[in-house]
């Protein structure tokens, strides 16, 4: 028996005792943690965490103990005065529990229970995140946004089918995209951005497998030349200059100038959600949003890259799914022409897009509601009568950058 198996029972009963000790002297009050690597899983958590701040007895705080030294640019988007912890502050203190989107956490000495939101629904690394090889029995809970993915992890073996860690949740980060928070006249008026001009959202994944790397430049150009207004919503690992993210290039850089042509913008906002509603049509290869974008059931264009599928893992029932609902194209001709007849016909293939959304959204409009009481059960403490976040906390349109 190793060390740490011997010290084992020790520990949980000295955070047992720290647990009791801290409900007796506060018994109202609660501190949860998000734990988040990119802007874009905070995005996935943050309306969670700003239905909390409504809450007087919940404090929250942020880390990301994946890259500590980006902290404040991946929590950029979250309400002010919140505090954003450094890693070893984090790891100190005591917390009810731990939320995060990824399976990257802080260690935390005195215990949380660790809560699982998930970062997407494209099936990519598949290995990892969609049918994990290991065992994820250490989570507390997951917040699952479908079946599928559930029946993924119970088939993988990475959880046990009657797990009391299982909760039907589905994606809180798109109940604005049902529930009337946004329209698409009123995101596009507010950024100063004509609604009579058909727009088109370009939003690749990353690697550099994607479609931003074998074609981004030309389409965006073709797009710009076809009199289209042009929102290009870059994932974020897109912006490293890591040569496995970005293919080593500054596309800040190189798209700038493309867009100046005409009418274009690059989106630079870690939930795009009120770009999806702004936008007629969608062109992506293969990302979550683009899947996310079935919920308004409007056109997808699919730019099909084989090397895409292999170098980032993405399991064949999430291309086959993604096929089903989208016009796929293999080159930017293709996919400006694509753009056109959608513009035109924009109800083919509605009933698939619905018929698909309904799947891989567990009720879409309430998500937030489900883990919030979830989370409330978790920690032990009464779910307040329903209130909207204070007005600095809300959730705002984060303007789009004119090229």
């Amino acid at each position: 028996m190793s060390v740490g198996e011997r010290l084992a029972p020790l520990v949980r009963t000295a955070r047992h005792l720290d647990r009791q000790w801290q409900r007796a002297w506060r018994p109202d009050e609660r501190t949860i943690l998000f734990d988040a690597s990119t802007a874009m899983e905070y995005g996935m958590m943050a309306p969670v965490h700003r239905r909390l701040l409504s809450d007087s007895r919940v404090r929250t705080a942020l880390v990301s103990s994946a890259h500590p030294e980006k902290a404040r640019e991946i929590f950029r988007e979250a309400p002010p005065g919140v505090p954003v912890l450094s890693t070893h502050r984090a790891i100190a203190k005591r917390f009810d529990a731990c939320v995060a989107a990824h399976f990257v956490w802080a260690t935390l000495l005195r215990g949380a229970p660790r809560v699982q939101m998930f970062h997407g629904v494209a099936g990519k690394f598949s290995r990892e995140f969609d049918r994990p090889t290991t065992s994820m029995r250490q989570w507390d809970r997951f917040f699952f946004i479908n079946r599928r993915r559930l029946r993924n992890y119970i088939d993988s073996g990475a959880i046990d089918a009657d797990s009391p860690a299982i909760r039907l949740v589905g994606m809180p980060k798109s109940d604005c995209l049902v529930d009337g928070s946004f329209s698409r006249d009123a995101v596009l008026e507010a950024n100063g951005i004509d609604p009579r001009a058909r727009t088109v959202l370009y939003a690749p994944t990353w690697t550099r497998f994607s479609s931003l790397n074998v074609m981004g430049e030309e389409l965006v150009g073709r797009l710009i030349a076809a009199g289209y207004r042009v929102l290009v919503k870059l994932h974020e690992h897109s912006l490293d200059p890591a040569v496995v993210n970005s293919g080593g290039i500054d596309w800040l850089a190189r798209l700038r100038p493309i867009l100046a042509r005409g009418t274009g913008h690059i989106i630079n906002a870690a939930d795009a959600s009120p770009w999806l509603v702004a936008a007629d049509v969608l062109i992506t290869d293969h990302s979550s949003i683009g899947f996310e974008y079935l919920l308004l059931d409007r056109p997808l264009i699919r730019i099909e890259v084989p090397d895409l599928i292999t170098g980032a893992d993405i399991g064949k029932e999430y291309v086959d799914l993604m096929t089903a609902v989208a016009t796929t194209v293999r080159s930017a001709a293709q996919a400006v022409a694509a753009a056109e007849r959608s513009m035109a016909e924009p109800g083919l293939m509605s009933a698939a897009r619905r018929t698909l959304a309904a799947e891989l959204f567990h009720a879409p409009g309430r998500a937030t509601d489900r883990a919030i009481e979830e989370l409330y059960g978790l920690i032990e403490l009464e779910v307040p009568a329903r209130v909207q976040p204070p007005a600095h906390a809300r959730a705002a349109i984060a303007a789009p950058e004119r090229a």
